[in-house]
């Protein structure tokens, strides 16, 4: 595994990157447009879940703040690999990193039951109808995901 992630330091990719003066604060800057956006999204979207804003229809919210989330993804994904690929060897073998790694599947199975599962039932809740606890669950669940995901990320910076 250590040669892996050593090797992955010295492609010329992550050489580049790291000896280029704007390369890489401009990947972190597009990784954090892309969380903010994800985040900022999926936070709104479950603070609803939750009982807020309830004049606002779960489905029609789902339908404008969730393509936004998936823009996030889009920014997220790349920029997180090319971040990686410049400090493989010490992230590779950091418990934070893989803390992290490990709530972002939790994130995403997460997502996968609530659309596949539960949001088929919430949709179809009028605005002002009380939501399904397992919505709430879920919401609850995710907010508390990505606040531990940021920590995370945040924390493998010191």
């Amino acid at each position: 595994m250590l040669e892996k992630l050593e090797w992955l330091e010295k492609t010329t990719w992550a050489v580049g990157i790291r000896q280029s003066l704007w390369l890489y604060p401009a990947l972190e800057i597009i990784h954090i447009v892309g969380i903010v956006m994800l985040v900022g999204a999926a936070f709104v979207f479950d603070l609803r879940l939750l009982g807020y804003s309830k004049n606002l229809p779960v489905n029609g919210l789902a339908r404008h703040l969730l393509p936004w989330s998936q823009r996030g993804l889009i920014l997220i994904i790349p920029s997180g690999i090319l971040l990686f690929i410049t400090n493989a060897k010490a992230l590779g073998t950091d418990f934070t990193f893989w803390l992290k790694m490990a709530l972002l599947v939790v994130a995403a199975l997460n997502v996968f039951v609530f659309h596949q599962f539960i949001f088929k039932r919430a949709s179809n809740t009028q605005s002002t109808q009380e939501l399904p606890v397992s919505s709430k669950l879920s919401a609850l669940v995710s907010i508390i995901i990505w606040i531990a995901v940021i920590a995370c990320g945040r924390l493998l910076a010191y």
